[in-house]
């Protein structure tokens, strides 16, 4: 038994058969006690896809399965959900604990049992002294902390989080990634988590659901979509890579100019994409071997180097943590691949 399950899932906007689907026919699961992301560009139906679990869209075709119960024709409040919101949707005009104990006041505990348990979940997100606190004296990453023991506290069979990063910056946000792993982890919470970050998805997932134009692009671990993606577009989504065109001998080898790169997943003979992230090209002083280029440009970013170089292949951007000894503009290099961070996919 899943905590959720997608068995064909469907979702058109419109009557008429020609409307377009915003999602096409998806079939997933999410374990029990999981967190998974499901991830992809404006506009590939994450975000309804998320809708459809809370309630607050119905599909068009195809069933929704929440802990083994078929919920596709039950409302919200019948699910046994919370979804924590972008915008935290806190009530401005209450106190902290009385935003977090009114969920729980208006499924009819009492006053003070509701307030006993907003201020256990309170202490659970480490908010244990704000209680009396409104939420306009809050920082944001606090009010995003009310927001999820709101969630927390109606125990929901599935926790739902709609982009709940992008209103805080870089640093918050990646504190606050590491407190919503940590949570989840230590209560086993079952979680669907939406957002558009490749970064945020890497960090937090158990599983990440790739999605394009509504349909899924792949589905894996965190390490399988970054290190062995299965098309091109999962390999120039999954973190910044660079696409260039190669050619497969079908054998387990693969060529990028003057680079032999070997195939982990089987790719036939003929032409295939090879997406090169900026990390894993090695630069070594300028030798017949390699890929010749040129540095053009250089840029100093603390703990590493960031560089345009000039090749055959066009110009490519590379990092390098050799931060001591910066190449200058104009110097010759030969760059070869690591063993990591290239992936050969067929066209």
């Amino acid at each position: 038994m899943h905590g959720i399950e997608f068995q064909n899932v469907s979702k058109r906007y419109g009557n008429a058969p020609g409307d377009p689907l915003a999602v096409d026919h998806i079939s997933f699961v999410v374990p029990t006690g999981t967190l998974t992301t499901i991830l992809g560009p404006s506009g590939c139906g994450k975000s309804t896809t998320l809708r459809m679990i809370a309630g607050l869209e119905s599909p068009t075709s195809g069933r929704i399965l929440i802990a083994g119960q078929d919920v596709t024709t039950l409302g919200p409040a019948q699910r046994n959900v919370s979804l924590v919101f972008q915008s935290y949707a806190l009530f401005p005009h209450m106190s902290v604990i009385d935003n977090v104990s009114y969920g729980l006041r208006m499924s009819g505990l009492p006053v003070d049992a509701a307030r006993a348990k907003a201020a256990t979940m309170l202490q659970t997100v480490g908010l244990k002294a704000m209680d009396n606190r409104m939420p306009s004296e809050l920082s944001g990453g606090q009010q995003q902390r009310v927001a999820l023991a709101r969630a927390l506290a109606l125990e929901p069979a599935v926790l739902l989080f709609d982009e709940p990063l992008s209103n805080l910056d870089a640093r918050l946000r990646r504190a606050m990634r590491e407190e919503i792993r940590a949570l989840q982890q230590r209560l086993q919470l079952t979680v669907a988590y939406v957002t558009h970050d490749q970064n945020e998805a890497l960090a937090v997932s158990d599983r990440i659901i790739v999605m394009d134009r509504g349909t899924i692009a792949q589905d894996g671990t965190p390490r399988e979509l970054y290190e062995h993606p299965r098309s091109e577009f999962v390999a120039g989504f999954m973190g910044e890579a660079m696409l260039f065109d190669g050619d497969s001998d079908g054998a387990g080898l693969a060529r990028l100019g003057s680079l032999t790169i070997p195939t982990v997943n089987p790719v036939p003979a003929g032409p295939v994409k090879i997406a090169v992230r900026p990390e894993a090209w090695r630069i070594g002083p300028a030798t017949d071997s390699g890929l010749a280029a040129r540095v053009v440009k250089r840029t100093y970013v603390g703990s590493l180097m960031e560089y345009t170089l000039a090749s055959p292949l066009g110009d490519l951007f590379v990092v390098s943590p050799d931060v001591r000894y910066p190449l200058e503009n104009g110097a010759p290099v030969s760059l070869h691949l690591a063993d990591h961070g290239v992936s050969v996919v067929s066209v």
